[in-house]
């Protein structure tokens, strides 16, 4: 069904807010999954509104935590307070962003954090403002170590942004180190369809097509070996730096059960103008992006999302099953 995007900020944080979520921090949320709709990625977008302020009611994320920013030289680091992601991102960006801009360099670390969406999202915001980001998450287990059965890293997305000189939008590289997001698994359970055999290992290390069988086994990682090796990577990276829970210690992020999950993020932003590359970086970004269009059949990266992102306007479609969700957990107070 088709709705005003207004219409769909309003009923999720009207959602979260009977949930328990504070005002402030359900706009943030809400503002992150319509942008991931836009984006045509509803993996990560307001059907995670239902995870989200279930978890809220529980108490196993807290809607009413204030993140706590602190700085030292050019760290600056973000507690969470087992809240939601987005806004301790929020609060982090300024602070790193300023640091980067003085010193060349700077890094944010978050802890005690929840999902984090969208990874491309967060670092494009800072290469908007003519900084390279790099972004590392980690996530509760989901993939065994190469030649073993049990989950111990998360799917652990990596994104990347840096500024064009010919183009407002960024180049923006966003991937997860599993073969598939584990949101995709998640939705096919949803809806009963299969999943392709080359996504998921059930818990005997087998190949499924059955969505619930890969939930409650594994997702394989990306170039195998190497894919694990990435996620063992961004564990100590989001994880081990910032003082998070690591995968295997996190609970999920799909059920109201048990303790927060206590995830960890950290981004580290470059200022180019203080490298040898100088005032000429976006004008090399924006090269070597048209050497490689120039050959057929290449797309860049973020291409799709950028053309899906650009034919939206005030409204978009949703599942209709996500919007009687939301309507009944908004109740009777946000109308269309």
């Amino acid at each position: 069904m088709r709705c005003s995007i207004d219409y769909l900020q309003s009923l999720g944080q009207t959602a979260l807010e009977r949930s328990g979520v504070g005002p402030d921090n359900a706009r943030s949320v809400v503002r992150a999954l319509i942008a991931a709709e836009l984006d045509d990625l509803p993996s990560h977008g307001l059907s995670r509104v239902a995870y989200y302020a279930d978890q809220a009611a529980a108490g196993k994320v807290d809607g009413q935590a204030i993140p706590e920013v602190s700085e030292s030289g050019s760290v600056v680091g973000v507690d969470a307070r087992t809240g939601f992601a987005y806004p301790a991102i929020e609060a982090g960006i300024p602070p790193v962003l300023a640091a980067a801009q003085r010193q060349g360099i700077a890094a944010l670390g978050i802890r005690q954090s929840h999902h984090f969406g969208v990874a491309g999202h967060h670092v494009e915001a800072m290469a908007r403002r003519g900084l390279i980001a790099l972004g590392f998450g980690n996530a509760p287990a989901a993939i065994a170590p190469w030649g073993g059965k049990r989950p111990v890293f998360g799917t652990n997305p990596i994104a990347f942004a840096a500024p064009r000189a010919e183009s407002e939008d960024p180049l923006v590289i966003d991937l997860s180190v599993s073969r598939v997001a584990r949101g995709k698994v998640m939705m096919a359970q949803r809806t009963g369809e299969p999943i392709p055999d080359d996504w998921a290992l059930d818990r005997d290390g087998k190949p499924t097509t059955d969505p619930a069988a890969a939930m409650a086994g594994s997702v394989r990682p990306m170039g195998d070996a190497k894919g694990a090796a990435l996620a063992l990577m961004v564990e100590v990276l989001a994880a081990g730096v910032s003082g998070a829970s690591f995968a295997y210690e996190a609970s999920s992020l799909f059920d109201a059960e048990g303790e927060p999950p206590r995830l960890g993020q950290l981004f580290v932003v470059l200022h180019p103008e203080f490298f040898a590359g100088g005032g000429d970086f976006c004008h090399r970004v924006d090269a070597i992006l048209a050497t490689m269009a120039a050959e057929p059949g290449v797309r860049l990266p973020g291409e799709r999302r950028l053309a899906a992102r650009h034919r939206q306007d005030t409204s978009l479609e949703l599942d209709a099953t996500i919007l009687a969700d939301l309507a009944r957990r908004a109740g009777d107070s946000a109308r269309n």
